[in-house]
């Protein structure tokens, strides 16, 4: 898939519209002129979520009620459409061709893989983070998941209202486990297809780097799930209505729920060890950077396309040695979007680039090539 052009009015300073590059395209200005907006602008049009804030109605501009980000974006088998994103009063609106679309509809458009630093938090922060990096591939690759995880979200909260409830009122145990019991059913169908999603993604994704695609570090990944070694996994379905009957007393003096796939964990694994114990800052980035590509890889071997690669601020986080590496790989392969503050990595990478100077939210494309020299890895 290729984002051709990309508008937007009123999200956060940016102005105007750009004609996209098929392949490596550049943001390059001073700190505080947009440059991360537009990356922004770009994973909100593909995913109708901030990686930035959690509140839409942040990123509209001062002053203003409403914000609207447009993309034409051209499929693998040529088909073209307009999608649109419309923040408004804390809501959103998506749009294919013009026509109101519901987001398990709307999220097989477009869809990215995003680095920077925040997103690190995968292989060096806590364990949601490693489940919302599963959570967004599998739903990738299979929009219908997202109304899965939805479904799941809702259920834990209401179950954990009635556990609540129950702990703070001294409530009879019996009536407890009888109120729970249809959440109980439902968070058990739902569990079973997130934990069975996972371990498929899982595999999939050491399949990939099994093939040591960047380097020579040897990268895995294992997950665990919360009811290892308590029966038989391959019976998830069992297995966690055993489990949440036999542990209902301690999610009621809890109050909250003890038990299912939202106390899963992925383990990353550096060379047999765990990176986030054992790795170093460097070891970690490159971690991460492999499990990306290798979910590109899945990505595409699933349906038959690179999703975009959005880089924020890439030189900050990797020299330019590994920058060198990693651009050579995506080339032919993802379209690919970047910001950097310094003149140097324009001028090293812009030869095959797109370059967009961005001044003020404004981007102007930067059609002097003749001084920069060919990408190096050296």
């Amino acid at each position: 898939m290729r984002l051709e052009s990309v508008s937007s009015d009123h999200f956060r300073n940016l102005q105007g519209s750009i004609e996209a590059g098929a392949g490596l395209n550049i943001f390059f200005g001073e700190n505080g002129q947009g440059k991360t907006n537009y990356l922004e602008a770009i994973h909100v049009l593909a995913t109708s979520r901030s990686f930035r804030t959690s509140r839409l109605s942040e990123t509209i501009r001062f002053g203003e009620s409403v914000a609207m980000i447009g993309g034409r974006v051209r499929q693998s088998e040529g088909i073209v459409r307009e999608l649109g994103v419309r923040l408004e009063n804390g809501s959103r609106i998506l749009t294919v061709n013009g026509k109101r679309e519901s987001l398990p509809r709307y999220s097989g458009e477009l869809s990215t893989v995003l680095f920077n630093a925040d997103v690190l938090e995968v292989v060096r922060g806590q364990p949601d983070a490693r489940r919302r990096f599963l959570d967004s591939g599998i739903s990738s690759l299979h929009p219908p998941f997202i109304q899965i995880f939805s479904d799941f979200a809702k259920i834990i909260k209401q179950k954990n209202a009635v556990l609540q409830q129950a702990k703070e009122r001294n409530a009879e145990r019996a009536r407890t486990v009888e109120l729970l019991a249809p959440w109980n059913e439902q968070l058990s169908a739902l569990a079973e297809r997130i934990h069975k999603a996972r371990m498929r993604f899982v595999d999939r994704l050491n399949g990939v780097l099994e093939q040591r695609l960047f380097g020579a570090e040897e990268i895995s990944v294992r997950y665990i799930s919360s009811l290892e070694g308590k029966g038989d996994l391959d019976d998830y379905r069992t297995l966690i209505s055993e489990r949440l009957l036999l542990r209902a007393e301690a999610e009621i003096y809890a109050g909250y729920s003890l038990i299912g796939p939202q106390r899963d964990e992925l383990e990353v694994l550096f060379d047999g060890r765990d990176i986030r114990k054992f790795g170093s800052a460097g070891q970690q980035r490159s971690a991460f950077l492999l499990l990306l590509l290798a979910t590109i890889e899945v990505f595409n071997a699933t349906r038959g396309e690179y999703p975009l690669f959005l880089l924020d601020d890439i030189d900050a986080e990797l020299d330019y040695r590994r920058i060198a590496h990693l651009l050579e790989y995506l080339d032919g392969r993802t379209q690919t979007f970047v910001t950097t503050s310094k003149q140097s990595f324009v001028e090293r990478f812009g030869t095959r680039a797109v370059v967009f100077g961005v001044r003020s939210g404004v981007a102007g494309q930067v059609t002097d090539q003749v001084s920069r020299p060919t990408p190096s890895a050296t």
